[in-house]
């Protein structure tokens, strides 16, 4: 059994909006040739993301909403008639050949989930996904599929397990929370960024999940300008508490790498030591209590060319059990990429320190997410208690 394997397709890159827009799969080819200029990635590790069938799709989306993303792609629907399924929007706007692109997604994920499932891996990374705002019938925060929603329900369905979803991105993975709400069979964990200032402005900590879902519904919504150790300190605390109460027998991770500092669309003020930590405390539980079953996905991330491709690298390298790289990047990379990236890069694994300049409110900050979390986990540990 291989430790690790790595989907992509260069047809992945095909999911672009425009040149302008801030989703950017390019931040795939700038990982993996980062990865393979350290040596952590070969042609051998990688296996091609499939398409996902319109059956498959449907197992979180509608079949009209289908149909209407297939017209879009074919430039056969106007702005107005796709206004009411999130599609032509500003933050998703029609693109040729929508559909096709975005099935391959979702079949990354699927790929990834056959193959722990199967016994070909212990571990999957599919970069193309984490697509966590897709809705039902509605495309959401430039998201049109859900593919973390259909390999759950696809996990469920054919191979019949408790599934665990977390999600570190910085925006709330609305789209999984509300698809899974009244499931006891699935738990949904995000940490992120409050909504109070942020899209999609959900993910408070009293969303618990409904009916016979009642408490498979975590959320852990920090303050903006929260620093490394605060939210290190939280996800913790979560992944330890969340995985001892629901004991899953598979763990799915959504990997945005958009809670650092540079990023353009979010308040959050952390730094590659969270993107070091986030998949090795995942790793561990994911042997502790899944026999090592974890999948991986991509997710947001905004600063394609300083952040996600160092961050995601991480996740590879630790699925791997390879050190987790430091010092200069390649140098090879560097020049190579330098000119088209409009920022200058930073040359090493860690960011530079400081990294910016001390929060006024750190202990203000640090004492509310400590409150918050306390509130989070109220339920798990009353019940330890009783």
């Amino acid at each position: 059994m291989k430790n690790a394997v790595f989907i992509y397709s260069p047809d992945q890159l095909g999911y672009k909006f425009s040149d302008s827009h801030p989703f950017n799969h390019k931040r795939l080819t700038l990982t993996m040739d980062l990865l393979k200029n350290i040596g952590a990635l070969s042609d051998d590790d990688i296996v091609p993301a499939r398409t996902a069938t319109d059956e498959e799709i449907a197992l979180a989306h509608d079949h009209q909403y289908i149909e209407i993303v297939k017209k879009a792609g074919r430039g056969e629907l106007t702005s107005q008639q796709g206004e009411n399924f999130g599609i032509g929007t500003e933050d998703t706007p029609m693109f040729q050949n929508m559909h096709e692109a975005s099935a391959l997604l979702v079949g990354g994920t699927l790929q990834a989930v056959d193959y722990v499932l199967q016994g070909k891996s212990r571990h999957a990374l599919n970069l193309g996904g984490g697509l966590h705002h897709g809705f039902r019938g509605r495309a959401s925060g430039f998201c049109i599929y859900n593919d973390s929603s259909v390999a759950i329900r696809y996990i469920q369905e054919k191979y019949g397990l408790r599934v665990l979803y977390v999600d570190t991105d910085a925006h709330h993975g609305d789209g999984v929370q509300w698809a899974f709400y009244d499931d006891p069979n699935v738990c949904t964990l995000s940490i992120h960024e409050t909504g109070r200032y942020l899209f999609p402005g959900t993910g408070n900590i009293t969303e618990r999940g409904n009916g016979q879902g009642y408490g498979t519904s975590f959320n852990f919504p920090i303050d903006a300008f929260t620093e490394d150790d605060s939210f290190l300190e939280i996800y913790e605390q979560a992944m330890r508490e969340v995985f001892e109460f629901f004991k899953p027998d598979v763990v799915l991770t959504q990997n945005g790498a958009d809670a650092h500092y540079f990023d353009p669309l979010t308040h959050l003020y952390g730094s590659m030591n969270i993107y070091k930590e986030i998949p090795k405390l995942a790793h561990k539980l994911a042997h502790e209590y899944c026999e090592g079953r974890w999948i991986a996905v991509g997710g947001g991330g905004y600063d394609i060319w300083r952040v996600v491709p160092r961050a995601w690298s991480m996740i590879w390298t630790e699925m791997n059990d390879l050190p987790c790289p430091t010092g200069p990047l390649p140098q090879q990379w560097l020049e190579r990429w330098q000119g088209e990236s409009p920022v200058p890069f930073i040359p090493t694994w860690e960011d530079p320190n400081p990294l910016y300049e001390a929060i006024p409110r750190k202990a203000e900050i640090e004492e509310k997410n400590a409150q918050m979390l306390k509130k989070a986990l109220h339920m798990i540990r009353n019940e330890k208690r009783s």
